[in-house]
């Protein structure tokens, strides 16, 4: 089964094959339409010319990646931040991981540990460190022992809360209504 976040094919393939790019696109996932944030790794190596790798953005000249991340149209609504914080994940997978990205979720033992591993991350907060751990347990079967528990309420069957429950424009859809009515409930 393959994830289906920007929902289109090509972008959700890489996403479903590379580790980093997962994890790029959702550092940035935040301020800009979910689609826009998960095809734009895809978007990122049509740029650099070639794949992701986190040791080759790592090394990039700072600038230099903020300048790819800022071409119209720009990777991110803040794309210098962006790329900032696309160099600092990759640094940590790079120092922490062995330059596997996966690692961050291979080596985890439990789902409190990969709850930790995941907010450890640059741009990854309480609650999208508990999304996204529910989005690999849901769509790519990293289940340790006490995932569900570290991700709550993410993690529940049948949700439809983020993007870990998005396996289709239907369901897309649905945690679109979610999220309206979550903010319509907070205002009143």
């Amino acid at each position: 089964m393959g994830l289906h976040l920007s929902q289109i094919d090509a972008a959700d393939e890489l996403l479903t094959n590379d580790p980093l790019a997962l994890l790029i696109g959702m550092v940035l996932d935040q301020q800009i339409p979910l689609e826009r944030a998960f095809a734009a790794p895809l978007e990122l190596t049509r740029r650099l010319g070639r794949g992701l790798d986190a040791a080759d953005l790592a090394a990039m000249d700072p600038e230099e990646l903020a300048a790819v991340f800022s071409v119209q149209p720009a990777l991110h609504r803040f794309p210098a931040a962006m790329a900032q914080r696309t160099q600092k994940l990759s640094r940590i997978v790079i120092d922490s991981y062995g330059g596997d990205a996966a690692g961050v979720w291979t080596t985890a033992t439990d789902g409190r540990q990969l709850f930790k591993q995941v907010a450890a991350l640059p741009g990854f907060g309480e609650q999208k460190a508990r999304i996204f751990v529910a989005l690999l347990g849901k769509q790519l079967g990293v289940t340790p022992p006490g995932w569900r528990e570290a991700c709550a309420p993410f993690g529940e069957d049948g949700s439809y809360r983020s993007v870990a429950d998005i396996t289709s424009p239907e369901s897309r859809s649905k945690v679109r209504d979610y999220k309206k009515a979550m903010k319509a409930a907070a205002k009143a």
